[in-house]
């Protein structure tokens, strides 16, 4: 990332950070409050008059905002006048320091390139708390996966809702985290059409004898505590290890999520090739 545009977006994301809270909204420049989200900061946050929100479309736009408390008129200036919900309302902010302290909406680019982690998902609670953590270290997309030897096979009914729920999810990540991209929670996919997530070379398979994680490899699809079955490790698709332990799905799956944001990041640089021992470069 160029120095010019990697300060800018640090200086975004500590304006949003310093906020009180973040919500999605239909527009940013008329934020109008869901009866969820004014219940949760007024009754749960219990935000006082004056304290900052950021306001987010989840599609790059996003706006600052002061709660004013009231549920009805607030002042402010610009577009982004009064927004009311249910208990409470927002009102433009004006005149503070920072991106966006005249109260304009402003814009950020989605990060490039979009980065992929599918996972079979395992019982009990463990998808959401995959789900919350690929979000908040920055993955774009989520795929619940079914692969041959999982437990959890999500379908039908059952299917639709489990993945409506995961998006619930996600979204609360994203404003907790202060994204302004929300994550695309894809439908129930089966292991056969993993090789249309990408071009060739960009799907790998999580697995304790593969290679290194490349940053050209933009989907890591990461298989259910049984393992991948000998089929599905023969299906010609790449395998990356994360180590030298063996981890729990939802331990691999976040443990992707570190590598790929990283390196897309600068975070952590590639490794280059070592020369073959008697070997000088």
């Amino acid at each position: 990332m160029a120095a010019g545009p990697q300060r800018a977006g640090l200086a975004a994301i500590a304006v949003r950070a310093a906020a009180a809270a973040q919500v999605f909204v239909d527009d940013p420049a008329h934020p109008v409050l869901s009866p969820d989200d004014a219940h949760h900061l007024g009754r749960v946050l219990r935000l006082r008059a004056g304290e900052e929100v950021i306001v987010s479309d989840g599609a790059g736009h996003w706006a600052r905002t002061r709660w004013t408390g009231d549920g009805g008129a607030g002042s402010g200036g610009g577009a982004l006048g009064a927004a009311g919900g249910v208990g409470g309302a927002l009102a433009a902010l004006a005149d503070a320091p920072g991106p966006g302290g005249d109260g304009s909406v402003q814009f950020e680019e989605a990060p490039l390139p979009k980065l992929t982690v599918a996972f079979a998902p395992t019982k009990g609670e463990r998808p959401e708390w995959v789900v919350q953590k690929l979000t908040e270290l920055g993955i774009d997309r989520v795929v619940p996966l079914v692969s041959e030897r999982s437990v959890v096979r999500w379908s039908g009914t059952r299917g639709q809702g489990a993945v409506e729920r995961l998006r619930r999810v996600a979204r609360e990540a994203a404003g907790q985290c202060r994204r302004v991209w929300l994550p695309e929670i894809a439908e129930v996919m089966r292991f056969e059409a993993l090789v249309g997530l990408g071009a060739p070379g960009d799907v790998v398979l999580a697995q304790l004898s593969g290679d290194r994680l490349r940053e050209s490899q933009l989907v890591v699809a990461v298989g259910p505590e049984g393992g991948w079955s000998a089929d599905e490790l023969a299906s010609g698709l790449p395998t990356v290890g994360f180590g030298l332990s063996v981890l729990r799905a939802e331990t691999a799956a976040v443990t992707a999520a570190a590598l790929m944001v990283s390196l897309r990041t600068g975070t952590v640089a590639q490794m280059a090739p070592t020369a073959p021992v008697g070997e000088s470069s």
